[in-house]
């Protein structure tokens, strides 16, 4: 469950000065030799292939190339962006300094300690894979105009027997968003690969307004494309949550890779987002 939301130019001589025709064809050289350096490497499937044409150019022609954050905060990292972890409720709450727990059982099971479990094997999972990973707490002074390839926030639904439907997950991405379209299919690579490694049932049309305007969303860049998964309930799926932390962690790993490397994803069948 979710926490409460606390938002002048030298002259050259005739000899040094080339003709347009040779200058062009120079700069046409160099764009092709350094585009195809780029495109043998791999790269995030959050970076637009614009950006890195505009970065070419810009090199070029002499001019930085670093674009300063929309939102201020954590400063661009070279390359290739990071994948984001939250462990949800991990750290201290900043309001009253204290950890947050979450929802906790009446045996004391708490989500906290559930979804630190399963982000750090994610994380783990990730880095085996080769994708820079950064875990992160709940209110992680990180989080704010954090950049990243991508970001997913890992929650647990409620401990209380309310009815034997409630068992499950669910994942979600902001209502406001400027990568809409990445965000989308960010949530349609976690829901479709988490369902396959759990087996558990999706529930699409229980997702409430505590998601999709989680606080992190509003932290993050503006161009990091972000989502928040409920991995399942502490009361009908304690037994695989907390016996199985691995096949959820695995889940949401292949849900990241999924995205990261642009693979084929739909959302389970018959559900709408």
């Amino acid at each position: 469950m979710l926490p409460a939301m606390t938002r002048q130019a030298s002259r050259r001589s005739p000899e040094m000065q080339s003709t347009p025709v040779t200058r062009h064809l120079a700069v046409t050289l160099g764009v092709a030799a350094l585009v195809a350096t780029v495109l043998t490497a791999w790269t995030p499937a959050s970076l637009d292939p614009g950006e890195i044409v505009s970065d070419l150019m810009a090199a070029l022609a002499g001019a930085p190339t670093e674009v300063p954050s929309e939102q201020g905060g954590a400063e661009e990292p070279a390359g290739p962006y990071p994948v984001g972890i939250v462990a949800g409720h991990s750290g201290l709450h900043p309001d009253s300094g204290l950890p947050d727990p979450g929802a906790t059982c009446t045996d004391g099971l708490t989500e906290a300690s559930v979804n630190a479990t399963i982000a750090e094997l994610a994380v783990q999972g990730l880095q085996a894979a080769g994708v820079e990973t950064v875990l992160l707490e709940e209110w992680d002074s990180r989080l704010e105009g954090f950049r990243g390839a991508a970001l997913v926030s890992i929650h647990t639904d409620s401990c209380a027997p309310i009815n034997n439907l409630a068992t499950g997950y669910k994942v979600a991405a902001a209502v406001e968003t400027t990568v809409p379209d990445r965000s989308q299919r960010l949530v349609a690579c976690i829901a479709d690969r988490y369902g396959r490694m759990t087996g558990l049932r999706f529930h699409p049309n229980s997702v409430t307004l505590d998601m999709t305007e989680y606080h992190t969303f509003y932290e993050i860049h503006s161009q990091t494309p972000a989502a928040i998964i409920e991995v399942g309930f502490l009361f009908l799926d304690r037994d695989f949550l907390t016996q199985q932390p691995d096949q959820a962690a695995r889940g949401i790993a292949e849900g990241l890779l999924c995205f990261v490397n642009n693979e084929p994803a739909s959302l389970p069948a018959g559900s709408t987002p």
